[in-house]
């Protein structure tokens, strides 16, 4: 039997091998503890018996493998052809690929300069693909458990503050107003009286204080008041549809920022550990080997984020190596998710305040100075200005009087007007054509309210009753929503535009359904009782009739039975 005995300080140490087997001791000890708490909430009923992966997830899984085979294979070549110890070589690794190259290690022959070649450029594409699919699976992760109760919430709050109409003020009663508090009654003149030769207000002072301080209580207790009242929340008109539209756009927009400055909060809070606890643990680390101090253990590890490797601090001691090894593998990877985040929040708000100074300023656009204006609120008085001077030079010229010109017809008029169905399935195909061409447009298309509304009458044209539009709900998809409801297509999990196409693409299948229906009976109708293809409907019926007038009019040189009646009348 082996017995543990501890290194004797400072002869012995101990190795990079016993650290490693300590990492890896508390990296199982975590994933068996997050395993026992995953097989609790199955048997809590909170998690399904059987999974299924995401592309995302089996794909990160497969590339995570890759990544880690080719940083153990190469350090197993390079420990080989340097003559390192593998827990070095691992580290030199690490190092390369990582792009921090502190310069500590390096190959010392031509063999290991030859292979830092491959090595590095396959290493660096392999953690390219494993960051890109770290952050589309946090991000799917995100959208999952976050943002879809986010809108949830923010879609039941606006449903339970809408109203069709605004409230009424109570009715005040009567007298209140008329009434005079004892606060709001005129102050008395204070009296005056003479005394050696100076004249002095009796009671001022006094007067003063009572009257300072019954407004402090007064202020005291409307504060504790408006603690103790429960805050009501703003109620919302909704009076038509396109304010249920409006609303829900609103909740989008929102539920889009919440989502990017939730993302980069996440990514700054996932930083800040690591940096802090990092620093912590190389500072217990190094202090013995460098004499670190915790400020400089901060330093070393900001340079290590950036990937900037002065070289000025890079890890000594048997515990910061492999310590380093583990901590960078997970550090670098946030550091370029976090880059990312900022680049959706804050470099995007720079972005587009550099454009917009650059509109207007050095590469004016047209149009841009009037959106400007419109949006600091200056526009309506230059534009107030502008038709106040064109109608001074109208009167001072004169003008010619001519009948009024009619209008353009508004949205509601054309939403009111009545086409017929060969008019609307022409702009069912044009619109199917055109929302096609916006399913990879970038960023998503997002469609106004008038063109929803034309959408709308294009996928409800095709139903005939109340009770067709279920049955055609059960066998295809939606046909009549809610805009803030459960059932909007603004929650759906597909682009509006992928929607859109597919409730168009079944109402041009209903509309071609009903056509079709509609012509076989304008067809029987037209055949003569007597004739051979009503006896052929009675025996075997519609379908097999349909066969047969097929046939027949096959003998006859493919005319018609009207047709050929026609002819013979001749």
């Amino acid at each position: 039997m082996h017995r543990y005995v501890p290194p004797v300080r400072p002869q012995q140490t101990y190795s990079q091998g016993f650290w490693y087997a300590i990492i890896a001791a508390v990296l199982y000890l975590i994933n068996a503890m997050i395993l026992m708490v995953n097989m609790l909430g199955y048997f809590l009923g909170h998690y399904p018996q059987h999974f299924t992966l995401s592309d995302h997830q089996r794909t990160l899984i497969l590339q995570t493998m890759m990544f880690f085979l080719w940083l153990a294979g190469g350090a197993g070549v390079f420990a080989r052809v340097c003559s390192w110890s593998y827990a070095d070589a691992l580290y030199f690794c690490d190092v390369t690929v990582l792009t921090i190259g502190f310069g500590d290690f390096a190959a010392p022959n031509d063999a290991g300069k030859g292979l830092v070649f491959p090595f590095s450029v396959g290493g660096i594409v392999m953690l390219g693909l494993v960051v890109s699919s770290i952050n589309k699976f946090t991000t799917e992760i995100s959208h999952d458990k976050v943002i879809k109760k986010h809108v949830e919430k923010e879609r039941r709050r606006t449903v339970s503050r809408s109203v069709t109409k605004p409230i009424e003020a109570p009715p005040e009663r009567p007298g209140i107003a008329k009434e005079r508090g004892k606060i709001s009654a005129p102050i008395p003149r204070p009296r005056q009286a003479v005394s050696f030769g100076r004249t002095t207000t009796e009671g001022q002072q006094p007067h003063r204080r009572l009257h300072s301080a019954s407004n402090r209580r007064l202020k005291r207790r409307m504060k504790h008041l408006r603690q103790m009242t429960p805050k009501r929340p703003r109620e919302i008109v909704l009076r038509e549809e396109k304010d249920r539209f409006d609303a829900m756009r609103k909740i989008q927009h929102n539920t889009n920022r919440f989502k990017r400055w939730y993302n980069l909060s996440m990514s700054v809070t996932a930083f800040g550990l690591l940096w802090c606890v990092g620093a912590a643990v190389f500072w217990k680390a190094e202090r013995r080997e460098q004499g670190l101090t915790y400020f400089q253990a901060l330093y070393f590890c900001y340079v290590s984020l950036l990937t900037i490797g002065y070289g000025d601090l890079s890890p000594r001691s048997n515990a910061g190596k492999p310590f380093f090894v583990v901590w960078s593998l997970v550090a670098v990877p946030t550091m370029t998710i976090l880059i990312g985040d900022l680049s959706d929040t804050v470099i995007a708000s720079f972005k587009r305040g550099t454009v917009t100074l650059a509109d207007l300023t050095v590469l004016p656009q047209a149009g841009r100075w009037k959106s400007f204006l419109l949006k600091i609120g200056i526009w309506s008085w230059v534009q107030r200005k502008v038709e106040s001077r064109a109608e001074k030079k109208r009167i001072a010229g004169g003008f010619l009087v001519a009948e009024d010109e009619e209008a353009p017809p508004t949205i509601e008029e054309l939403a009111q007007a009545e086409p017929t169905d060969q008019d609307l399935a022409k702009k069912l195909a044009l619109a199917i054509r055109r929302v096609a061409d916006h399913l990879n447009a970038e960023p998503a298309k997002r469609y106004s309210y008038e063109e929803w509304v034309e959408f709308t009458r294009l996928i409800r044209f095709s139903t005939e009753s109340d009770m067709a539009v279920e049955a055609d709900e059960e066998e295809e998809g939606l046909i009549e929503w809610d805009w803030i409801g459960e059932n909007s297509p603004m929650l759906a999990e597909q682009s509006e535009a992928e929607w859109i196409l597919d409730r168009l693409c079944e109402s041009l299948s209903r509309y071609m359904t009903r056509h079709s229906r509609h012509h076989k009976h304008r067809r029987r109708m037209r055949q003569p009782a007597d004739g051979p293809l009503m006896e052929k409907v009675e025996e075997e019926g519609p379908e097999e009739a349909d066969e047969a007038e097929e046939d027949e009019g096959e003998k006859y040189g493919g005319a018609s039975r009207k047709e050929r009646s026609t002819e013979n009348r001749s």
